[in-house]
């Protein structure tokens, strides 16, 4: 099979995702989920013109010159209207977000007026609605404030809850299952023995997954050994998983068990080979309505990948509109060779110019096993395939990573 180009294989992983069965969580479990629906506000926000300021409400025609001497007839505080109508030559006293009451129109500020016995004096005129937040200024009934596909933020729900929702139409979380492969592995913690390392895949893809709204189911660690790797494949479809995720094992090594695995229980393979680096052994395909995501094995290779390819599955099953990842621009950092046939995705740094140019700088070693370069990169700078030598100060192409 040829190795597919990146953009055709991200087509591929999320062709014909659809966004999942919808859900109601309460406000306060609602942050960071995806809006199922648009939301319509139940009310009108502020319902009644309300006072901006500490003062006095009085009609404008009172105060359109100054000093005017105003007879007070009561007072208004948030929550406690005041009945009574305003007439000619009167005022009454208002704090910040009480209804002005019927008759008036405007609001004098406190620090403009001085009050003597049962009046008030205005020292400057004031315009109609001076300091009145009018009826509807924020929102009004039957508006359509939050829309559908929307991943929400406090923000998002504090709107929601003056809105007067108390609860949210949401898409089900995704259930991402994970699964690293291979006898060499052994848990955080471990002495490893001669021939064992330490696996870490799973922390950044659990990471990863969570961060864009998906619940993780972890497999832990499959030995290579068919059998084992089979049943490993039938707990994620048993548990509902709606993607499976393979760290290890899918390329075509004696013990890279993930492919024949996949193929006993009936998988639909859509590609496994991709003009990318790192990364070029990723499996993609269907196993029924499980997606299947089979990533390399070295930790920066397996990162790369689900950036790339995973988090806009995710981001397209729960209905998201921003499901491809948006290219920033900037300049290089530090001169690069050409590039070879497969697209690449380099570890850099990110900084920004005191001129606001953002600067992606390349680490010079890009071994796709190397962690400490990865946990402090910034960007992935993209070079396409046969992209020619470029020296520092060149534009380029990066994707941010987002933690």
């Amino acid at each position: 099979m040829a190795l597919l180009p990146v953009a055709e294989a991200l087509a591929r992983v999320i062709e014909g995702a659809e966004p999942l069965a919808s859900e109601t969580v309460p406000l306060a479990e609602a942050e960071g989920r995806v809006l199922a629906d648009d939301l319509v506000a139940r009310r009108t926000q502020p319902p009644d013109d309300v006072s901006a300021m500490d003062g006095y409400a009085v009609r404008a025609a009172d105060v359109a010159t100054a000093p005017a001497r105003l007879r007070l007839i009561g007072e208004v505080a948030a929550g406690r209207p005041l009945a009574a109508t305003l007439r000619a030559g009167e005022a009454a006293r208002i704090f910040t977000g009480g209804v002005l009451p019927p008759g008036s129109d405007t609001i004098v500020i406190q620090e403009n007026t001085a009050r003597e016995d049962d009046c008030v004096i205005v020292k400057e005129p004031a315009a109609r609605r001076k300091n009145v937040r009018v009826a509807g200024l924020d929102f009004r009934e039957g508006d359509v404030a939050l829309r559908r596909g929307r991943r929400l933020t406090g923000r998002d729900v504090a709107l929601a809850a003056a809105m007067n929702h108390a609860s949210l139409p949401v898409t089900r979380r995704p259930k991402v299952a994970i699964a690293a492969t291979g006898d060499e592995l052994v848990p955080p913690g471990t002495e490893p023995k001669p021939g064992q390392i330490v696996y870490s895949n799973v922390f950044a893809l659990a990471a990863l997954a969570r961060r864009e709204g998906a619940e993780v189911i972890d497999l832990g660690i499959l030995p290579d050994r068919l059998e084992e790797t089979i049943a490993g494949v039938r707990r994620a479809r048993e548990a509902g998983a709606d993607v499976l995720l393979t760290t290890g094992g899918a390329s075509v090594g004696d013990y890279d068990l993930v492919q024949p695995a996949l193929a006993a229980e009936g998988l639909a393979l859509s590609f496994w080979k991709v003009a990318l680096r790192p990364g070029k052994p990723l499996l993609s395909g269907r196993l029924g309505a499980m997606r299947v995501l089979g990533l390399p094995g070295n930790p920066v290779s397996a990162y790369v990948c689900a950036v790339l390819f995973l988090l806009p599955l995710i981001r397209k099953l729960t209905g998201r509109p921003d499901v491809e990842h948006a290219l920033m621009q900037g300049v290089l950092g530090r001169d690069l060779k050409a590039n070879d046939e497969r697209q690449d995705y380099l570890r850099a740094t990110l900084t920004r110019r005191d001129d606001g140019t953002l600067v992606a700088t390349p680490f010079p070693q890009q071994d796709s096993s190397m962690l400490v370069p990865l946990a402090a990169a910034g960007c992935l700078v993209v070079r396409p395939p046969h992209a020619p030598a470029a020296a520092a100060g060149t534009p380029c192409a990066f994707v941010k990573l987002q933690d």
